[in-house]
């Protein structure tokens, strides 16, 4: 229960004692088994008196953690549910009602249990990420392989990952090819092919190397083995920043949960005063004080929110927990409301709504120029270059065309902000925009020129080809769409999602072709971090809420100024990924419509359980307070509330997005 068991505490679910950790669990049916036995002896063999030692029994393992918290909670000033449960017992036993209060403390203990499994359920699965993670690692040190404890390994030691067995370091691989399973990690059920890095010098940082060649800690390898070079210590894996996360979940109450703990706060005190009125009533009314001190700890009884307690945060956890299963990070019940209440969502494009690698999307040969001849220069001089437009237009040839480089080209050098220059066959090369050739005097006709400013308005980067002081060429790049992304954007419309804005540093021109295809509603182009902030202020003054979506080191201020930020990918940046409420772990834009609506289903689940943990509280204070209800009937029918909200929470676990 919410208020009775939080951080703040100083005092945990995991209590030690006699049965080790599952301690209290058998107490709760060690006081059931007392209970059900004092009954049979009083009811059924007419034996009171022992009867009452069964219940005294009940009292002792019923009561002793509940008591334990109550103290915790005393000493702190605070008075809730627990104290009021021990008053309503301690009370039940003056008035010579034992079995009442026996049934309360073991009704109560039971409760608590069933409160304890549908927390550590709902985290289980979030949590279980700490053990993925081997405990040892084989190290590469020369000819020899020695074991090390993953504690131990360094930065670009080399590890021998063999075939079927957990991956013990993020990094890349070096020797080899398997299909890994990161099923742990992503949510993805297929595993995935990864492949050796093709240049293992000057490697960029971890978060730029292709998914395709990285590996992650707790991963599942296939049937190959692997060599694979480390890139981030322990404590700085995956696996670890997703425990750190998991940390947070508490940390971000839900709307609902900072009301109910304000309600809690005035009623709890309220109630007291009330029970102790009704318990001197009898000095005022004249009836029998036995009857006054029953209707009080009737009342007592009745008002205990317990069921309102957990109400919210057993349908919390279950929701972050269905999302961890489903390739979903959610850091608490906040972001969980939220979602589900958005109307307005911003994108970044790169990365985010595109694939986030240039792609070559035209090759056309010019003026007559033979085509297999333009596109092996093309090939043999942008293999000189480290650009990433150069890299991105050398692997297409290569993969599209299906040729390799002849290497014919030398001498490459870059023009800043204009292109490259190089010699092939003894002859100068010029690959670069329009500026380029008009400073290099070589002539573009207007059929050229207009054709360039048609890709360039589409959103694609145009490059000419000129060679022996003659354009023979027109290439052009583009970050293609993600294939989902039309289909994920179309179903977050039909949710009800009415504004759909993409946020880039790009060029508008750029993004408003990307837009165009896809189904936004708006591109706001040309825009550093802080642009991007102030967009995101401006959106969140006209819609109230609204989520970012992004990936990078640069969409980190924008996501931490929006309503609800949302990173993608588990090897997003650091930045990125600590700022952001929700992480989309499987890098699937398509998993956004899926925690939305999940999100709204369990806000209706928690609006459901409100009502009905409200409804019982509401029902039973004046039915105990004209006598319609005992105290045995209102435990019955509050720890039945109880056992339906924890029941009503845990459907959110079996949630699916309906097609």
């Amino acid at each position: 229960m919410e208020n009775r068991h939080t951080k703040d505490d100083g005092h945990n679910h995991e209590h030690s004692g006699i049965f080790g950790k599952n301690t209290e669990l058998y107490f709760a049916i060690l006081s059931g088994v007392f209970f059900f036995t004092g009954l049979i002896l009083e009811l059924g063999f007419k034996l009171p008196e022992i009867a009452l030692y069964s219940y005294i029994a009940t009292y002792f393992f019923g009561g002793y953690y509940t008591t334990l918290e109550a103290i915790v909670k005393v000493r702190k000033g605070e008075f809730e549910i627990d104290f009021l449960t021990i008053v309503a017992a301690i009370g039940a036993a003056y008035i010579g009602s034992w079995e009442e209060g026996a049934l309360l403390l073991f009704l109560f203990s039971i409760g608590h249990a069933m409160e304890k499994y549908a927390m550590n359920k709902a985290k289980k699965s979030i949590e279980a990420l700490g053990n993925l993670s081997p405990k040892m690692a084989l190290v590469k040190k020369g000819d020899k392989v020695e074991e090390v404890s993953v504690e131990k390994l360094q930065l670009n030691d080399i590890i021998v990952i063999r075939p079927n067995t957990k991956i013990a370091a993020d990094g890349v691989i070096i020797k080899g090819s398997s299909s890994i399973n990161q099923a742990s990690i992503t949510g993805e059920s297929m595993p995935v092919d990864k492949f050796a890095v093709s240049d293992t010098n000057n490697l960029p940082e971890f978060n730029a190397i292709d998914k395709l060649n990285v590996v992650f800690t707790g991963t599942l390898n296939g049937d190959n083995a692997l060599e694979v070079k480390v890139l981030k210590l322990s404590k700085d894996s995956t696996i670890s920043r997703l425990v750190k996360m998991v940390s947070e979940v508490e940390t971000q109450k839900s709307p609902t949960q900072l009301l109910t703990k304000k309600f809690e706060k005035w009623f709890v005190p309220s109630v007291i005063i009330l029970v102790v009125i009704l318990w001197f009533s009898y000095l005022i009314t004249g009836e029998d004080s036995t009857a006054s001190i029953y209707r009080a700890i009737s009342v007592l009884v009745a008002a205990s929110p317990c069921a309102l307690a957990i109400s919210t945060p057993s349908a919390v956890l279950s929701g972050i927990s269905r999302a961890a299963k489903g390739g979903v990070l959610i850091k608490g019940g906040r972001p969980l409301e939220d979602l589900g209440s958005l109307t307005t969502i911003a994108f970044d494009k790169t990365g985010t709504l595109t694939e986030g690698k240039p792609k070559l999307t035209n090759a056309i040969p010019l003026n007559g120029f033979d085509e297999n001849e333009f596109l092996n220069l093309v090939l043999d001089v942008e293999s000189l270059s480290n650009h990433p437009l150069a890299k991105a237009i050398s692997k297409d040839i290569k993969s599209r065309y299906k040729i390799e480089a002849k290497n014919q080209a030398s001498n490459m050098k870059e023009i800043q902000g204009k292109g490259i220059k190089a010699t092939y066959n003894k002859e100068v090369v010029f690959v670069g925009n329009a500026k380029l050739m008009i400073d290099e005097n070589i002539a573009i006709n207007k059929v050229i020129s207009t054709q360039m400013n048609t890709l360039l308005q589409n959103g694609h980067t145009a490059m000419l080809v000129a060679f022996k002081n003659e354009l023979i060429g027109l290439l052009s790049v583009m970050d293609t769409p993600r294939e989902t992304a039309i289909t994920t954007l179309k179903r977050l419309k039909e949710m009800g999602i009415k504004k759909m804005i993409m946020l880039t540093g790009d060029h508008q021109n750029v993004g408003d072709s990307i837009a165009k295809q896809i189904g936004l509603t708006e591109a706001k182009g040309n825009l550093l971090p802080e642009d991007k902030v102030t967009a995101i202020q401006e959106l969140k003054e006209k819609y109230t809420k609204i989520a970012m979506v992004g990936d990078g080191v640069n969409d980190a201020p924008a996501m931490a100024n929006s309503t609800v930020g949302i990173a993608m990918g588990a090897a997003g940046s650091d930045v990125a990924l600590e700022t952001a409420d929700v992480a989309l772990m499987s890098d699937k834009i398509e998993n956004l419509p899926f925690v939305i609506a999940l999100s709204r289903k369990s806000k209706r689940i928690i609006k459901q359980n409100l009502w009905i943990s409200l409804g019982i509280v509401g029902l039973l204070i004046p039915s105990t307070l004209i006598g319609w209800a005992s105290i045995g009937m209102a435990i019955a029918i509050h720890e039945g509330s109880t056992l339906i909200v924890v029941i009503n929470a845990l459907r959110l676990l079996r949630f699916k997005l309906k097609e």
